[in-house]
């Protein structure tokens, strides 16, 4: 192989490496109008871990417009919510060490940011998922599906 041809090989696989990894990860905002930027999110089936950052582009502070974003089976996300509540703001509206939780990041407030690292291998291909703000009463409204590319 020449030089130019090993170059151009070497250029094209870190092209595909580059967005195989941005295909890996997504960014959702959750405002003062207390809305999730995204209803959805799949995660491709090529993912081993895929990584969910939350901004809260708002200015409100996290005791008045805090959002967090918290991963579970759909069928736990109530029960999740409801045990939330009892926990206050102190502990992220989540009940510590809550197995029916996925995955979550920390409450924020406005002008903050946070991630969560999901290992994939954790879901199942057809299993319904939902995220959702815990704050009290935002999940009627900030609330989303998550899927696992099959």
């Amino acid at each position: 192989m020449n030089r130019q041809m090993f170059l151009f090989a070497v250029l094209a696989l870190s092209t595909v490496s580059a967005w195989a990894a941005d295909n890996c990860a997504t960014e959702i905002h959750g405002t003062d109008q207390m809305t999730f930027d995204k209803t959805s999110i799949e995660i491709p089936k090529t993912c081993s871990t895929f990584t969910v950052t939350l901004s809260h582009p708002g200015s409100m502070p996290k005791s008045v417009m805090g959002h967090n974003w918290v991963l579970t089976k759909t069928e736990d996300m109530q029960a999740v919510i409801d045990d939330g509540q009892k926990v206050g703001e102190e502990k992220d509206y989540l009940k510590p060490q809550d197995e029916r939780v996925i995955a979550h990041t920390r409450l924020l407030g406005g002008g903050e940011t946070d991630s969560v690292t999901i290992k994939t291998n954790d879901l199942k291909t057809g299993t319904p998922y939902s995220f959702f703000c815990s704050f009290p009463f935002h999940a009627t409204l900030m609330k989303g599906t998550l899927t696992l590319g099959s």
